[in-house]
């Protein structure tokens, strides 16, 4: 095939088939990519490890924003209207699906809204407990909650975070009675815990994994569906014995999003991209030195476990009365 010939092929591929063309060069100038939440936490960390790698790979700058505000709604709604050309992405987490929940006038909904490229990490949730309660396990501490019913309390990371929700599921699947003390973030929750100012708390593993291998906290479980590698040797709560508890899960996952309407092709070389770095092994011991757990997911059952998520939220929300501040 001639040169000339080879150009012609190309033009027409450029106008009939746009999106195969604009995968073909993806990307020709910087990829932003938004975090909705602050610098430092597990989605900014992510974020920030991934973009390095496909910066590498791409020969071009992937820049890592974070705009916070509104539990994450102002940044994602930022990404919904941006072109949808795969040059601005959303490092989306689970926390947008209970915006979908508690914010009953968003303008766009989560579930359905978006273009999703695959989930990648998990940050998961435990259940901790200051050493001076006599309980080391999930069974001793619900036997414990059922015989003094209103005695403990039990703090979490905010109200209607992930944490929030799962300790709910955990009281109600068993039937307790604990008073639930909102913190703004895991840190101070763990602080509290360590004090003895309060008697448990549900956080994520990487604020109280240190305190768990002191002997300052005892961890009686994980909130997730299965054991985490940040986390050795703590088991599942589902793992506890107790029947009602024997489906439980709920994880705490980043992956990445694109605006409605991006070319089919720049979300497959996006997708396989992305798929590509998670399964490097520097990657993953870095993410895993952060206190993060690889949870690799394509696209539809990416969806799968938002739509089954936002269906445990939304339940819960309701039985709870859980409310956005």
């Amino acid at each position: 095939m001639s040169r000339s010939i080879r150009y012609l092929c190309l033009a027409l591929a450029a106008i009939v088939f746009p999106g195969l063309a604009a995968a073909q060069d993806y990307p020709v100038r910087p990829v932003k990519v938004v975090v909705t939440f602050t610098p430092g936490g597990a989605a900014d960390v992510t974020a920030r490890v991934f973009a390095e790698k496909l910066a590498e790979l791409w020969k071009q700058g992937v820049v890592v924003e974070n705009r916070p505000g509104a539990g994450g709604s102002i940044g994602a709604e930022a990404v919904l209207r941006s072109p949808a050309d795969g040059y601005t992405l959303l490092l989306a987490t689970n926390t947008h699906i209970i915006n979908q929940v508690v914010y009953p006038n968003l303008t766009f909904d989560f579930t359905k809204d978006f273009a999703p490229l695959g989930l990648v990490t998990s940050s998961p949730m435990m259940l901790v407990t200051h050493p001076s309660l006599p309980v080391k396990t999930v069974k001793a501490f619900t036997d414990l909650l059922k015989a003094n019913p209103g005695k403990y309390e039990i703090a979490s990371c905010n109200v209607a975070s992930p944490h929030h929700f799962g300790l709910e599921m955990y009281k109600r699947a068993v039937g307790i009675q604990a008073l639930h003390v909102p913190y703004r973030g895991c840190t101070p929750a763990v602080a509290d815990v360590l004090a003895g100012h309060v008697h448990a708390a549900a956080v994520s593993a990487p604020a109280a994994i240190a305190f768990t291998k002191n002997g300052r906290l005892n961890a009686l479980g994980l909130f997730s569906s299965e054991r985490g590698e940040s986390a050795p040797g703590v088991p599942t709560i589902r793992e506890s014995g107790i029947p009602e508890l024997k489906g439980f899960s709920l994880d705490n996952y980043y992956g990445f999003m694109a605006p409605p309407g991006t070319p089919a092709a720049v979300q497959k070389k996006i997708e396989a991209d992305v798929h590509r770095v998670a399964m490097m092994p520097d990657v993953q011991k870095k993410l895993r030195d952060a206190g993060l757990d690889m949870l690799v997911m394509n696209p539809a059952d990416m969806m799968k476990l938002v739509r089954a998520d936002y269906e445990k939220y939304a339940r819960v929300a309701k039985e709870a009365n859980i409310q956005a501040e």
